[in-house]
């Protein structure tokens, strides 16, 4: 199969890291489509944010269906536990962590770009802040890269911009693309909270980001709460 490899996909929740791919992927490819799973999250705001996000980027959204790790659950993003700081003792990884999500995820995001003719697909994984989740280390991405080259005979890369960066070196990538305006849409807390609840281990990793890379939070501005 012929893919165009300068043409995108991102996968994009509407969250930090995906917003910042985004804007990474507009500035380095001719032609950019994203790609948002709906797997049952509990909080529609991210949804929301996210077709905010593509909206403003001019870019098509794609809302694919997926609700099969909500009757699954275990976890904290799609069941009704809380989320908690720390690790469980059975896997030494956070409750909020999604058993084979970004494999499914990409899968679909392939097959998307398979039927679009995009040979590039972007992911904000991220190995040095992804608070252990398996399915963000560089490794399980080029195992899978190959996998759906092989799986669907297609020249797929996945492309990982954020794999080792810190959040705050997130930021100043954001800043120098210019997506501080798609950032004050973007949606992180776990407890689905707008404002966001400060709190939780997602609030806490970015606002320690944005802190230190010297970067008012524009969604903070925006919302009128900024410190």
């Amino acid at each position: 199969m012929d893919l165009d490899p300068q043409s995108a996909v991102v996968l994009f929740s509407g969250g930090q890291d995906s917003t910042t791919c985004l804007a990474w992927a507009i500035a380095t490819f001719r032609r950019v489509e994203c790609v948002t799973i709906d797997y049952g999250q509990r909080h529609v705001v991210e949804l929301e944010a996210a077709a905010a996000i593509a909206k403003a980027a001019g870019v098509p959204q794609r809302v694919i269906p997926c609700d099969s790790f909500r009757a699954i659950g275990g976890n904290a993003l799609t069941g009704d536990e809380a989320v908690v700081d720390g690790v469980r003792a059975s896997n030494h990884l956070p409750n909020t962590f999604v058993p084979g999500r970004n494999i499914i995820f990409l899968s679909l995001a392939a097959a998307v770009a398979y039927t679009r003719g995009c040979a590039a697909l972007v992911t904000g994984v991220c190995e040095t802040d992804s608070s252990g989740y398996p399915d963000c280390r560089a490794g399980t991405m080029a195992a899978l890269q190959e996998t759906l080259r092989l799986g669907l005979e297609a020249p797929f890369t996945i492309h990982t911009p954020l794999m080792d960066l810190t959040k705050a070196e997130t930021v100043v990538m954001a800043k120098a693309l210019g997506a501080l305006p798609l950032l004050a849409l973007s949606h992180t807390c776990y407890n689905g909270q707008v404002p966001p609840c400060g709190t939780c281990p997602a609030c806490v990793l970015r606002a320690k980001g944005f802190a230190e890379a010297g970067v008012l939070d524009p969604l903070l501005v925006r919302l009128g709460v900024a410190g």
